[in-house]
């Protein structure tokens, strides 16, 4: 089925590997990009691609109005994320949102907007298939570790952290963990050490921010791209999940994915695994 496409953030690293598929993966068709970069200009002959003309817009609304899009695909920034997404739904299209550090109020909202507009979403803070599994793997081995500890790794210019996939991987992993030790255990604990000395956080965040009982670790380098651990610890052993998108290529299986069922969908859905056979 041939749909149409409007790619939010073009101009990007991910908006253009998103466009790249479009054009040469599927049988949709971008029929419009918005962006602060490159306005006027053919994102398609920029990226000497062959297809349809592809105008950049630095009016999103304008781009819905004039190029009607089914879909919007949406891997900007957490600052604009939001009014992206409003008004996308308001016009119409359905949406496929890669842009993380969106909140849980923000999720209320978003899905009180699918509700009145009647219009899907699936909202993922990560489309590497890897990723994904990487998350069910940790949920898993949640039942059987108090323990574990996340180290998040991106590029420099990621404007977030932790990462959409720490978090949710915290999540996932929190509902499968050991019923007996509660987040106040955990503070209780971690007080306690601090109190007897066995505990001291000479550098103020050395231990990671937490996520109810689970220390998260963000890491922003040049010549990363987007990488997880997730190190459980038990008796005597430890086991360590880890993966590496070592190219924006990666994501692109999980944005085919997402195209080929968003309109099936039901208002919002969170997480890729949702829609995963």
């Amino acid at each position: 089925m041939t749909r149409k496409i409007l790619i939010s953030g073009a101009c990007g690293r991910m908006g253009q590997e998103v466009v790249r598929t479009i054009v040469e993966d599927t049988d949709s068709i971008p029929v419009a990009a918005f962006d602060k970069k490159m306005v006027g200009e053919d994102i398609v002959d920029y990226l000497g691609l062959e297809g349809p003309e592809c105008i950049v817009y630095d009016d999103l609304e304008k781009a819905l109005i004039e190029s009607k899009p089914q879909v919007v695909i949406d891997f900007t920034a957490p600052q604009v994320v939001m009014d992206n997404i409003e008004k996308s739904l308001r016009q119409g299209a359905h949406m496929i949102v890669g842009t993380t550090g969106i909140s849980d109020t923000d999720m209320e909202k978003i899905e009180d907007w699918a509700s009145r507009y009647q219009k899907n979403i699936l909202i993922a803070p990560n489309f590497a298939l890897g990723a994904v599994l990487l998350m069910e793997f940790a949920a898993r081995a949640g039942k059987y570790f108090d323990d574990v500890e996340i180290i998040e790794m991106h590029h420099e210019g990621k404007l977030d952290a932790p990462s959409g996939t720490a978090l949710k991987t915290a999540e996932l992993i929190n509902e499968n963990r050991n019923k007996n030790r509660s987040e106040l255990n955990e503070e209780n604990k971690s007080a306690s050490a601090a109190e007897n000395g066995e505990f001291m956080e000479s550098l103020k965040g050395a231990r990671g921010g937490k996520k109810e009982g689970i220390s998260i670790h963000s890491v922003r380098l040049p010549g990363l791209v987007a990488h997880q651990e997730v190190i459980f610890g038990g008796e005597g052993q430890t086991l360590t999940l880890r993966h590496d998108s070592i190219d924006r290529k990666s994501f692109m299986p999980g944005v085919r994915r997402a195209l080929d069922k968003i309109e099936k969908l039901d208002g919002l859905v969170y997480g890729l695994e949702k829609i995963l056979d």
